[in-house]
């Protein structure tokens, strides 16, 4: 029996998010990095600048006779997008648009109807909060968005 669905959830967020066509130029990393990436186009699962947790836990029992319980969790993740120049407002809406192509990817489609289930491990999972930051460093301009995925589920 498992205790929590919050890994598996993570582990079917990943996998959605490198297969969305949307997302193909960004990389899609679990949790904080160990290598410093290229890449200008980065998306964080299970990690964010600052953030004390991976993912935030709370159950309860579902019903009389302690048989089950719901399991309501947040994934904390982090759209970050840099570039050479010191374009602040074209960051700003390129860290926007990674942001809608990760809501795209979690919304049922005829392609991925178990995608807000996050193939099954979940009863549903959505994007409910961000945060953007905004810096000027000597590489350039930098946009970074913490945000979460909230999901329900029954263990």
């Amino acid at each position: 029996m498992a205790t929590s669905r919050a890994g598996a959830a993570i582990d079917a967020l990943l996998a959605i998010l490198r297969a969305a066509p949307g997302l193909s130029d960004a990389e899609v990393i679990d949790g904080p990095s160990a290598v410093n990436y290229t890449s200008r186009r980065r998306l964080y699962i299970g990690w964010a600048p600052g953030a004390d947790q991976a993912a935030e836990i709370q159950q309860e029992f579902a019903s009389v006779g302690a048989r089950t319980r719901d399991e309501d969790f947040t994934i904390t993740c982090h759209a970050e997008v840099r570039a050479g120049d010191k374009d602040m407002a074209l960051r700003r809406a390129a860290v926007f648009e990674l942001l809608a192509q990760v809501e795209d990817a979690l919304r049922a489609t005829d392609a991925a109807p178990e995608a807000p289930t996050l193939n099954g491990t979940v009863l549903w999972a959505h994007l409910t909060a961000g945060s953007l930051t905004q810096e000027q460093t000597p590489d350039g301009a930098q946009a970074g968005l913490v945000f979460t995925v909230s999901c329900r589920a029954r263990i």
